[in-house]
């Protein structure tokens, strides 16, 4: 039996990574394309594959309340390397799953690189891909580089849309005042886990404290946008700590500093606001300002940070940045198998689709590597059914989603088609136990997809 002719994968991000992976599986030979450190970018620091460019969080774990923790366990039983590696250097986070960023690119890029059916190649691919690459997934995130992203934009008509993805800053955990901020987990979640439900640093606030800290947000020295970034609008989901500062006193206090479930050990008492703080390396010297990303100036950041009960001798590892994030009209451009309607050579992967979060983008990457690793060898390609995350989030972005109002969307349940499931009294169940309901079904589906599929290509 001769050998498939090679896949092409055009980006080496959580996305292109695990494409690669389940093309790999299924014993096709695949290409990734990776221009850095040819050609780095605003937001990257290293030129490894997989790197985590903001939070190191998956978010939570949960497989049963939480439909990202029901996409990890869907991901998990698809084979995915990005949850492979993610659960193999993990840190502690309460019920969420928090990696060692360093750790888990390495370990990547190394299961990657070993693999006789994947090949490297560290060079741009600009503009579109050459025509006798008659299979290519885009899986090129958030920084998709210029010449590229005028091609796709040429080719489908459209104009990207974009917005501005915030970084947040990382202190040094030394540099923390343990006398002021104390460890818990909001409500104690993980506490089931030994060690767990004590992960996050928290910094405790008084009201005068918190209203001069929102106040010296709303006034702090911002970055300067370019000409064509000022019309950029923001992810909803990731909005920068000043921009949620400026939409009133109240809003940190119920949003991302919000003290519900915590308890000052010092006083005994819950405080008017929280800032918490998530370990971000498997050493526990590092942890990052939960919801903190920010546009900030960088001498502000310090200046204005350091006013933080607990942090005014914080010594920054990195600080905030911002950079901006293009993504294609989905429901208008790929067809169900996420390929370019215009282009069917084409499918897209990732962030650039319109998904949202690390999970999502490597979610998309594993449909799209699976696809396109079975149309090469003529196996049907079975959708995941729409009660399960992954075809959840397929059915969004390629179809589920009104075109004209396309926005970003992390995974969540409204995504899912309802459940008809009752209690005892046969009345129909809601909160926790309907969502628990969903992620049973999901699981179940997802089971039975993959059978499907193992049988297909047998």
């Amino acid at each position: 039996m001769s050998t498939p002719l090679p896949i092409h994968i055009i980006g080496g991000g959580l996305a292109g990574c695990e494409a690669a992976w389940q093309i790999a599986g299924a014993g096709v030979p695949v290409t990734i394309h990776e221009m850095r450190p040819t050609r780095m970018t605003e937001a990257h620091n290293t030129q490894g594959l997989a790197e985590l460019v903001c939070s190191n969080s998956f978010r939570s774990d949960d497989v049963d309340y939480n439909a990202v923790g029901l996409l990890h366990e869907e991901m998990r039983r698809a084979g995915s390397l990005i949850l492979q590696c993610g659960d193999a250097h993990r840190v502690p986070a309460g019920a969420a799953l928090a990696v060692d960023r360093d750790g888990f690119s390495k370990a990547v890029e190394a299961t990657l690189a070993q693999n006789p059916l994947i090949t490297i190649d560290r060079n741009e691919v600009p503009g579109l891909p050459p025509a006798d690459w008659d299979s290519v997934i885009i899986a090129t995130g958030p920084l998709t580089s210029p010449d590229l992203s005028a091609a796709i934009g040429q080719l489908t008509g459209e104009d990207s849309l974009a917005f501005f993805d915030a970084i947040a800053p990382i202190v040094h955990r030394e540099s923390i005042n343990m006398e002021i901020a104390w460890f818990q987990s909001r409500y104690d979640k993980g506490a089931e886990v030994p060690g767990g439900g004590a992960d996050y640093i928290n910094c405790p606030m008084s009201k005068e404290q918190y209203e001069h800290f929102v106040v010296s947000l709303q006034v702090g020295e911002k970055t300067e946008f370019k000409e064509w970034e000022k019309n950029t609008p923001y992810f909803e989901g990731c909005l920068p700590i000043e921009v949620m500062a400026e939409r009133g006193m109240d809003t940190l206090a119920y949003g991302p500093m919000k003290p519900v479930g915590l308890t000052d050990p010092r006083t005994g008492r819950r405080p008017h606001a929280v800032v918490q703080l998530r370990q971000d390396n498997a050493l526990g010297t590092l942890f990052n300002l939960v919801g903190f990303q920010t546009k900030l100036k960088h001498g502000e950041q310090m200046r204005i940070f350091r006013q933080i009960p607990g942090l005014e001798n914080a010594e920054f590892a990195r600080l905030g940045g911002i950079h901006r994030n293009t993504f294609i009209n989905s429901p208008k451009l790929l067809d169900g198998v996420l390929r370019l309607k215009a282009m069917p050579r084409l499918r897209f992967a990732g962030q650039i689709t319109g998904c949202e979060g690390y999970v999502e983008s490597a979610a998309v990457g594993l449909m799209a590597g699976r696809f396109a690793a079975a149309e090469r060898l003529g196996q049907p390609l079975a959708l995941p059914p729409n009660t399960t995350a992954l075809g959840a989030i397929l059915g969004h972005i390629t179809g589920g989603a009104v075109a004209e109002t396309f926005q970003p969307m992390n995974v969540n349940f409204g995504l899912f088609p309802e459940i008809d499931a009752r209690d005892g009294r046969g009345k129909p169940i809601r909160g926790r136990e309907r969502k628990k309901a969903l992620s049973a079904r999901a699981l179940a589906d997802i089971d039975n997809w993959l059978g499907l599929v193992r049988a297909a290509a047998e």
